[in-house]
């Protein structure tokens, strides 16, 4: 029996609703990643552009957890779980506009079995947030206008809006300008003629100026860092490539990512089950974008949800082809597979139920934990009270002063032990390492007065992602004295050790 047409709406109700509850509460639930507690530090000291990525993230912490009034993870997590319940909407209505509400029903749940579009854009707090948003809001403006016999130049200027604004917050979002152009010369010439696609480039123009007003003051190294992270040329390397597909079939669902070939090979074969306009637009965006990022496998590992935008928008492929023939039995399963996936993950991470540490050397104090994929996302509330305990007592002692700030060598995990022990106790923490190693920090130490000779410092390191101090920090300093260790246990068991130093004297 099929859906009824009729009742679509309101399972989209209840799909946003549940999508919203179950997201909301993860967030709450879960601490920080590595790169989400990093960016906090773009809400704690915006500016126009930072030296990993735009500035958008940050601002969208800023908003909505009231410029920092609320600081918990929820808080700052809570444009992620409003963001991601948007973003399944216009997915929705995207389905509607190609090819009528059942394409928009699958297009949602595809989009909603997706771990990227999920958890990545829909609990955690990361640059692809806002972007796949602004994204997927200009894709619908410029494919609106693109339907419209005559054009619609108000849908054209938003789509140039949005385009921007996705810029602002991941650079790959040009990918969208790309496959606009791209469709334009190949697919619809009469285009460039059209005055609001000229303007609409501007305006997308005008709202990237920020990153470039930010590189020009600080020597193109954003730029730079990112011109670092890929190359156009090097030895081919079949294994890493082979990995990037693994990553994507991981990020995307593997059924999803399967159902989206299927598609595109029935498409391909003949069956025009999507109209012109949309299949076109759809892949001269995102063929690109994914084509690039593959290209860039080839010879070097690059990060699997770096194409997980492009892949969230060929969704609406399978989602038309699957409401062509009436099968819901794949879309099931990609749901089922999902939510499994999430409730083990969530039960792994606050229970480590599965023992995950394979690397002999792990069964070492010193490395203890360093294998464990859990490592980074548990353990960093606990931290903080141990920590006070061994502070006031050195403090009472006239060992350490109050006012004494900690230091890290690289910008994770410096950024959760200034999130979750530092900035708690009212210290300051400095990245002691060249900015290829901090990042943000760099800017951050100049804020907050930089590192003093003769000062003092406390260093925190972790078991799980181990930097041997006689190696990185006794050179600078006249003495390094260890202090005390701090078990990070879980269901009772330690799961990594954190190390304390005292570093007296900065050379």
């Amino acid at each position: 029996m099929g859906i009824q047409e009729n009742k679509i709406d309101k399972y989209i109700g209840w799909l946003l609703i549940i999508s919203v509850i179950v997201r909301g509460f993860l967030a709450a639930f879960i601490e920080f990643g590595n790169d989400e507690v990093y960016y906090w530090t773009y809400a704690m000291y915006p500016d126009w552009s930072h030296f990993d990525h735009p500035a958008m993230v940050g601002w969208m912490m800023q908003i909505f957890s009231l410029n920092l009034l609320f600081d918990s993870e929820f808080a700052l997590r809570l444009s992620s779980v409003i963001f991601m319940t948007v973003d399944t909407f216009i997915i929705y209505k995207l389905g509607c506009l190609i090819k009528g509400k059942l394409t928009g029903l699958y297009a949602a749940l595809l989009y909603t079995a997706s771990f990227y579009a999920f958890v990545i854009t829909g609990i955690f707090i990361m640059p692809d947030t806002p972007m796949m948003l602004f994204m997927l809001l200009s894709f619908y403006c410029f494919l609106s206008s693109f339907r419209a016999p005559e054009g619609k130049g108000g849908a054209m200027l938003l789509g140039g809006l949005f385009a921007g604004l996705a810029m602002l917050s991941k650079y790959s979002a040009a990918f969208i300008w790309v496959g606009v152009g791209l469709y334009v010369l190949v697919h619809d010439r009469k285009q460039l003629k059209n005055k609001y696609l000229y303007l609409a480039a501007l305006i997308t123009a005008v709202c990237a100026l920020p990153i470039l007003i930010w590189n020009l003051q600080n020597d193109f190294i954003s730029f730079t860092f990112h011109g670092d992270r890929v190359s156009l040329f090097g030895i081919l390397k079949p294994g890493v490539f082979l990995g990037e597909i693994l990553g994507e079939l991981g990020y995307n669902n593997p059924i999803n990512y399967v159902l989206i070939i299927i598609a595109l090979v029935a498409m391909w074969k003949g069956n025009k089950y999507m109209e012109e306009t949309s299949r076109r637009l759809l892949l001269t965006v995102a063929l690109p974008f994914i084509g690039v990022f593959w290209f860039f496998a080839l010879t070097r590992p690059i990060l699997p949800h770096w194409s997980a935008p492009a892949f969230s928008m060929l969704l609406l492929f399978p989602a038309a082809y699957l409401a062509e023939k009436q099968l819901f039995k794949p879309i099931k399963a990609a749901l089922i597979l999902m939510v499994a996936v999430l409730v083990l993950g969530v039960v792994e991470i606050k229970t480590g139920i599965v023992p995950l540490n394979f690397d002999e050397k792990s069964k070492t104090t010193v490395n203890y934990g360093d294998s464990d994929i859990t490592k980074s996302i548990y353990g960093w509330r606990s931290i903080k009270d141990d920590f006070q305990e061994i502070r006031q007592q050195s403090i009472d002692e006239g060992l350490m002063k109050a006012e004494d700030g900690m230091i890290g060598l690289t910008w994770f995990p410096m950024a959760n032990f200034d999130y979750y022990v530092a900035y708690p106790l009212g210290i300051n923490m400095y990245g002691i390492r060249d900015i290829s190693e901090i990042h943000k920090y760099t800017w951050i130490n100049e804020y907050r007065g930089g590192l003093q000779k003769g000062a003092d410092y406390w260093f925190l390191d972790e078991s799980s992602d181990y930097y041997a101090p006689e190696r990185y920090i006794e050179p600078l300093f006249k003495e390094v004295i260890p202090c005390d260790t701090i078990a990070v246990e879980r269901c009772g068991k330690p799961m990594k050790y954190v190390f304390v130093y005292m570093c007296k004297g900065l050379k």
